[in-house]
């Protein structure tokens, strides 16, 4: 494999390494998201409860406690329940905006190396071509169909490597993408649990 791999030229050391940035950050962000939702299960609710009962204190202690995306923002909503109606909304939309920028770190870089995976591929394929062309012109011409066409495969394998790269990019940076959507509603249904609590308290 390496053999063949040193064969596409300079650029598959790109390539390669854009590949295991992608795995780094994919299993980076899984294991992340699994944490975050352990650490803040069913909290929303809980807190929800502890406000409508009137129990301030123990609501704060328990979204300290969680050390997740939703008791970072039950925290600070709680900290800004005294506020009027609008501030505080705009309190709690600033914390889930804020949670879900952390969520979604990293992303962007997998959403461009699935972008330019392809065209570091094609670009190499190019780079090949041209070499060997040049080979054919320094041979005059005479070259047997064995040699030209072992010039195109290596020119074509960066092609090939670039897809073969790309394309679990784009599935995972998919994936991933869904499942920051999925917290940031329940983040959004979290905050709405709160501002009920609070008018059912009031």
């Amino acid at each position: 494999m390496l053999e063949i791999l040193s064969k596409g030229g300079m650029l598959v050391i790109p390539i390669v390494f854009c590949s295991v940035l992608v795995f780094g950050i994919f299993f980076e962000r899984i294991i992340r998201y699994a944490i975050n939702r352990s650490r803040g299960k069913d909290i929303e609710n809980k807190v929800a409860s502890l406000m409508a009962a009137g129990d301030t204190q123990a609501a704060l202690a328990l979204s300290q406690k969680s050390n997740s995306p939703m008791g970072r923002v039950l925290t600070k909503a709680i900290g800004a329940k005294d506020l009027k109606s609008r501030m505080l909304e705009s309190v709690i939309v600033n914390a889930v905006e804020t949670e879900v920028r952390e969520l979604s770190a990293y992303l962007q870089t997998l959403a461009t190396i699935g972008n330019i995976a392809p065209l570091l591929g094609l670009l190499g394929t190019i780079l090949g071509m041209i070499k060997a062309f040049m080979v054919i012109q320094q041979m005059g011409g005479k070259v047997n169909a064995a040699v030209l066409a072992g010039g195109i495969w290596e020119a074509m394998l960066t092609t090939a490597l670039g897809l073969v790269v790309a394309l679990p990019t784009m599935v995972a940076h998919s994936y991933l993408l869904a499942k920051v959507e999925t917290y940031e509603a329940r983040l959004r249904d979290g905050s709405v649990a709160f501002l009920k609590a609070i008018a059912k308290r009031a």
